[in-house]
């Protein structure tokens, strides 16, 4: 490769790491081209970037975005998939593609922020429900304290209430 094309290719890695909120690498060796265009299109489609690198030029890109662990989780034929916006969505769409079109992908690990993933502590990630699921089991959680002070302060009023009709029931008979 020329120079010049290095150079750009390493300034672009170096703003993908820069902008990603979680980077995943993973194997590509066996895929066919027909596979990797249909796992290229299908992240795509959710936002998450997918690059088969040179080592050798992420070396430099991580070093220039301020990422240097990510030297730790690559080694060999590598491609990393660049989560920008959702950290969970995009480990849980890169398994599911895996997973759905049964391919012979592996993944190696992750970057989140500074911190090295393993590929079991990856996988966790994917399997974690959804932030709406999570925020209306948060929302459960706090209301359950508010309801229950509500019964607790109303009990004894509908006590009072339930003696009064009982007693203007026998009064008027």
């Amino acid at each position: 490769m020329l120079k010049e094309k290095k150079a750009e290719i390493v300034s672009n890695l170096a703003d993908d790491l820069s902008r990603s909120s979680i980077i995943i690498a993973t194997n590509y060796q066996g895929l066919l081209a027909k596979q990797m265009a249909e796992l290229r299109n299908a992240l795509t489609r959710a936002g998450i970037g997918y690059h088969v690198v040179k080592n050798t030029l992420v070396y430099r890109a991580a070093d220039q975005a301020g990422k240097p662990q990510l030297r730790d989780i690559i080694e060999g034929p590598v491609a990393l998939a660049f989560g920008y916006e959702d950290i969970v969505n995009t480990a849980r769409t890169l398994s599911q593609c895996i997973k759905s079109s049964a391919l012979s992908l592996q993944i190696r690990g992750g970057l989140l922020g500074d911190r090295i993933l393993l590929p079991e502590e990856l996988a966790s990630l994917a399997n974690l429900p959804s932030k709406e699921v999570l925020i209306s089991r948060l929302l459960g959680q706090l209301q359950a304290p508010v309801a229950t002070l509500h019964n607790l302060l109303s009990f004894p009023l509908r006590g009072l209430v339930t003696v009064l009709q009982n007693k203007a029931q026998t009064a008027s008979k």
